[in-house]
Order: structure tokens, then sequence, then C-alpha cells
């Protein structure tokens, strides 16, 4: 069983930032990037045009732009392994990180899998069908798009998330639509008054959408009452999901504190875990901001503390 310094688990711009960061510092770091789990790249790989990541007033492709990261990190003598980590065993160090069919002992390890947005089975959301053609779950990563501009909008959900991105939206669409499958908001009294009094947002209560349609990208929903099943059609450009995301830490089994949501407690200010030479960055330990800029700097804090750590021990 090989050993190692650092093993970085995860791929996109936390992982690759913390990669480039901890081979700079000749930690010869390993990465498992992962693949039935999920692309290697993360999230942006799955993105069009990202318009808000420093660096390119042009914009970029979400896949150019985590293919550039990894090159980076590639140049300084960072290796990849493209399998997915099925478990850790963090209750001996070295710990030993299980890979599909690899075993690696570290003495360091920075966890950056992420989250995966929740995503509901209406027929045209899929993968192959409009996903990232006007279906998507990121308002703030994508609602500047030109494609949604002066257009209906439509935001799938019913909590402070769900109008937090409707409000945001409000800023680019004609108009927005919040579609609640219930007859009053989960989100906070404050919110909910935001939304309701915002003229440029209407709620269709006691909603959901059964259907996407287009062409080659989003053109209209299929609405459906779902009191009087009564299904109606309405033009659209977007459509947003705002229901949550799921971190990715099943293969932790509890090895690490999480918060009541599941997403790994870190040490206010830094990337600290629970458990002392585990360092978590990105969107598993970042249920606010969850952007690639945030990501890549808190992998930038990963590879850092793990540095620091490593070098008090010696």
């Amino acid at each position: 069983m090989q050993k190692r310094k650092l093993v970085i688990i995860g791929s996109g711009p936390a992982a690759y930032t913390a990669a480039i960061y901890a081979a700079r510092a000749n930690l010869a770091p390993l990465v498992y990037e992962g693949f039935y789990a999920g692309p290697a790249g993360g999230q942006l790989m799955t993105t069009t045009e990202v318009e808000n990541f420093p660096g390119f007033p042009e914009g970029v492709m979400g896949p150019e732009l985590m293919d550039k990261m990894r090159k980076q990190a590639e140049r300084f003598s960072t290796t990849f392994v493209t399998e997915d980590v099925g478990s850790i065993d963090l209750g001996v160090h070295p710990f030993v990180v299980k890979g599909s069919s690899t075993n690696v002992q570290a003495e360091a390890v920075i966890i950056a899998t992420g989250a995966s947005a929740k995503r509901l089975d209406i027929p045209g959301a899929g993968d192959g069908e409009f996903w990232q053609k006007g279906v998507t779950a990121c308002a703030v990563c994508d609602g500047a798009a030109p494609i949604f501009r002066n257009k209906s909008l439509f935001v799938i959900g019913g909590g402070d998330s769900a109008i937090e991105e409707a409000i945001f939206l409000t800023k680019f669409g004609s108009k927005v639509y919040i579609v609640h499958r219930r007859d009053q908001f989960r989100a906070s009294k404050i919110m909910s008054e935001r939304a309701l009094q915002h003229p440029k947002i209407e709620v269709l209560w006691n909603h959901t959408i059964a259907k996407i349609e287009g062409e080659q990208v989003v053109g209209s929903v299929i609405l459906e009452d779902l009191l009087s099943k009564k299904q109606t059609k309405m033009e659209a450009a977007g459509v947003f999901f705002a229901i949550g995301h799921n971190p990715n830490t099943a293969f932790l089994q509890g090895q690490l504190e999480l918060d009541a949501t599941g997403y790994i407690k870190v040490k206010l200010g830094t990337t600290l875990t629970s458990r002392e030479g585990v360092f978590a960055a990105g969107d598993v330990q970042d249920k606010v901001y969850r952007q690639a800029v945030s990501a890549a700097g808190s992998g930038c804090m990963a590879a850092l503390d793990a540095e620091r750590w490593l070098s008090s021990r010696e």
C-alpha cells in the first residue's frame, strides 16, 4: 500500500485549487477525482458559460475552466486517480483511503467532494434533455445568461433559497413565477413577505411543473394545479430548481461531525474538521455561498491548513 503525505478526495474548484497549492508546497498530493459518482471536475462540468469567475472577462465554459485548473495542478506534479473513494478509515493514522481499485495511506486528507443539487424527475429536465439548456439549479451562477433576459422564469421551491433565487432573477427576467406544491411557504416570514410584495414575482400555489418543453432550449412549461388537476401551458425561458442540495458525505460513514443537513462542520474561519489531520473545502462544507470562486478559496485554505499541520508534526 503506497503512502502519501496528502490525499485530496474530490474534484472541481476546491479540490484542484487545493492540489495546486499543496503541490507547490512539495506535498506531492494524490487526488481521487471520481468516476462513477460524478464527472471529474464537479458540477461545473455540467454547466455552459461561466461569466462570474475572475480572470475571464469574456466568460469561460465550465468544462474548460476545470480543465485549466486540472492542468495547472498537474504541472506541479499532482497525481490524479480517476476512481471513486468507497470508504475511508479515520480511526487509524495514517488514514486509509480505499478507492475502487487502490488503497492509500495518508498522513493528511482534504475532503472536497462537493454537493449535488436536488432535482425533480420532471420530463424535459433531465440530462440529455433541457438540463443546462434553460434548466438549472443555481440562479446566481446562471441567471445572468442572455437566454433568460426579459423572459418568463420559473423557480421550483418554497423555502428561503427559492425566494432568494426568485428575487435575484427579477434583475434579469420580465416575470418570475415561484411554483410551490403547497398553499404556504416554508420560508421565513420576512422572506415570504418579500416575495409576495415584489411586483415581478407571482406565486403559483398548489402547483407543480408536469413537463418542460422546447426545441434547442426551454420554451414552455406545462403547469398542473394539484387541486383541480388542470394543466396549463405557459411560455418559459428558464426553470430553476431551488429545493436544496445533498452534500456528498455518505462515504464518511459518520466518522466526521456533520451538521443537521449533512454538511461537514469546520472550525470557524478554517477548514479544520472534528478529526485532526482531516480538512474540508468547497461545497461539502459550504451551504451558504456555493460558488466556484468561494470553493476555490476554501481549497487554498485547506491546502495551507494541511501544510501547517503536517509541518507541525515533523
